[in-house]
């Protein structure tokens, strides 16, 4: 039997445990849950999937979404 874990990974070197899948460019907030468009303010702290990595253990996989913080002129485009 497998055991497969997720986690998001911050740019800060931070990360936090999560129960779902992502995609490579996914937009997420700071939870690591995807954003539907458009944005209703430019307040949102918002991520974009850009790494997807694996890391695998004897019984366990491990599966690691790199996030990068967007910043508020790559926002413009997304309200």
């Amino acid at each position: 039997m497998l055991l497969t874990s997720r986690y998001i990974l911050y740019p800060d070197d931070d990360s936090q445990e999560i129960s779902h899948s992502l995609k490579i460019n996914q937009l997420v907030n700071v939870n690591g849950i995807p954003i539907t468009l458009p944005l209703k303010t430019l307040k949102t702290i918002v991520y974009r999937v850009w790494r997807i990595s694996t890391k695998e253990e004897r019984h366990e996989e491990s599966i690691f979404y790199h996030l990068e913080l967007l910043n508020r002129y790559e926002m413009m485009d997304l309200i």
